[in-house]
């Protein structure tokens, strides 16, 4: 909650207490302050009476919306329906059935239900109580001008319309096209991470001389995109840059060259590479503000992506600092999907790496980790593909595994781990051409990745199966340069080379092997790396046996 002075404080109260026939309304005089109430990426605005989410207002009834601020001013308790029959309808006489139906109205106005109850919650024979995390922020009114917008706990960013530099008028579509696109890919992060700004709201920018800063302030956004077009006979160039709206920093600009040949391939093409950067350079300029962020004023969203950084890294030290800060984020927020599904993968990294100190109880961890990532990210890609891949590894259920992971990747395709952890546990299930193709994918969709070495080592894996020895280590010796303590890759470089007859190469990467995991031997393999397909096992096991790993 944001600090207000004792002066706006007694104005906010005075605000609070002023209801007229039942229902909310403020009272109204220049210079009196007006409460904005902050949720998700919903703004809920008594005085204006507006509930917007983005750029889009929500329709409401009005008793549905004076119910809906009720619950957001009492959040601090659960309010019972005597209190909300008294405050919504004062002495008139309604239904139980009246009540249940606008509270239904109101789950549905913020994204909400009876089942999921992320935000309004029924707390059995008691009443209601509004769980969401609220910022709440005073705005004066009368000044002659829109009050800025806060910016949200999440990312946030706006693609404004790009510029046509071709001369050619015929080409405004296709450019207004390509932005659209990317707008359209980036709002699939809506539920999890990224809150991309509706086209009607940034294309009011269109054909204009803008100030970023202003942009930023105008739509609440940290984060914006703009960029331009020039056509030259059949070919097109397109470059765009990512601006940090509030400081007006250019942290990202790339250029994107092709032909008119084929419209919608390109288009395609120019809008994959952009949102694959787009989400590389939004994340490690994340990363970096949350670094600048003072340990006592981290958010849910800053312990994340603290997480994510560490996980991203794949050291012992980094992974045990990522499960603390995705903790932190699940204490922070216990609805938050996500986090359960990353921490789990945690575990994961733990188990494949030999760090485990207690094994049992860290799968047992982890399955209740990926369950709960499961159960609360129905619709969230991160929560289901982080999930999904962990609950595979510590259960054996590959087939349940991959479905949650194609889930994942039909609600949003352009998220890279989807991909490369479905790689993995196609590798591991037998399916390797399919395997080999996932990471190809992956590493095209982000080519600059912090998890390029998982991927290059899920290309070793895959190719090792299929029984491609020197593609097979070539792939793990590009993964060991980055993640030199990366125990699966340093046993895919011994097995391979065995395979492949060059003993002296995978005695050598078995020595690695060895003082990384002296326990390690072959009886282990199986559970430690969970293959699953007994041809792929066996040929693992004899190539690590030929490389002198202990039976």
């Amino acid at each position: 909650m944001n600090r207000v002075s004792a002066t706006q404080q007694k104005m906010r109260a005075t605000w609070l207490s002023d209801r007229v026939s039942g229902t909310l309304t403020p009272r109204r005089s220049r210079g009196v302050a007006n409460v904005r109430f902050l949720f998700d990426d919903f703004v809920l605005d008594p005085e204006r009476r507006e509930l917007t989410r983005g750029a889009q207002a929500i329709e409401v009834a009005p008793q549905v919306f004076d119910l809906l601020v009720y619950l957001v001013q009492h959040r601090d308790r659960v309010v019972s329906k005597d209190d909300l029959l008294e405050a919504i309808w004062g002495d008139r006489i309604v239904s139980e059935s009246t009540l249940t139906s606008h509270i239904n109205a109101a789950r549905k106005a913020v994204g909400d239900n009876g089942d999921e109850q992320r935000l309004i919650r029924t707390i059995a024979r008691k009443g209601f109580r509004f769980v969401g995390n609220i910022a709440d922020t005073l705005v004066e009114l009368n000044n002659g001008s829109p009050p800025p917008l806060p910016l949200p706990d999440r990312l946030s960013i706006a693609v404004l319309p790009f510029r046509n530099l071709s001369g050619d008028p015929e080409q405004e579509l296709f450019v207004d096209g390509v932005v659209e696109d990317i707008i359209a890919a980036l709002a699939r992060h809506r539920i999890h991470s990224i809150i991309a700004i509706a086209r009607d709201s940034s294309f009011t920018y269109k054909g204009r001389t803008v100030d970023i800063k202003q942009v930023g302030r105008e739509l609440g956004v940290r984060y914006v995109l703009e960029g331009s077009l020039r056509r030259a006979g059949g070919r097109v160039r397109i470059t765009a840059q990512l601006i940090e709206a509030t400081t007006a920093t250019y942290i990202w600009a790339e250029r994107f060259e092709g032909t008119l040949e084929d419209v919608f391939e390109l288009q395609d093409q120019l809008v994959i590479s952009v949102v694959g950067a787009i989400r590389q350079q939004i994340e490690s300029a994340e990363i970096e503000r949350t670094k600048q962020t003072a340990t006592a004023n981290l958010g849910r969203h800053d312990c994340y992506t603290r997480g994510v950084a560490g996980l991203k890294e794949g050291t012992r030290g980094a992974i045990d600092e990522a499960l603390q800060q995705f903790r932190k984020a699940i204490e922070l927020d216990p609805d938050f999907a996500a986090a359960y599904g990353l921490a789990a993968s945690c575990i994961v990294w733990r188990k494949l790496n030999g760090w485990m100190t207690d094994r049992e109880e860290e799968i047992r961890e982890g399955i209740r980790l990926s369950r709960i990532a499961i159960e609360l990210g129905k619709n969230d890609a991160v929560a289901l593909a982080r999930g999904g891949h962990a609950l595979a590894h510590f259960t054996g259920d590959m087939d349940f595994g991959i479905a949650l992971i194609e889930r994942a990747r039909v609600l949003d395709p352009y998220l890279v781990s989807a991909w490369f952890l479905g790689g993995f546990l196609s590798a591991l299930n037998g399916d390797y051409d399919r395997a080999i193709a996932q990471f190809s994918w992956a590493m095209h969709l982000s080519p600059l990745d912090r998890e390029m070495y998982r991927m290059q080592a899920g290309m070793a894996l895959a190719n090792l199966f299929a029984r491609r020895f020197d593609e097979a280590s070539s792939w793990a010796e590009k993964a060991f340069r980055d993640s030199p303590s990366f125990l699966a890759v340093i046993c895919i470089i011994a097995a391979s080379h065995a395979l492949a007859g060059r003993l002296e190469e995978a005695q050598g990467a078995l020595h690695r092997v060895r003082e990384l995991d002296p326990a390690l031997r072959i009886s282990f393999v199986k559970d430690c790396f969970d293959i699953r397909n007994s041809e792929s096992l066996a040929l693992f096991e004899e190539g690590l046996r030929k490389a002198g790993l202990p039976d």
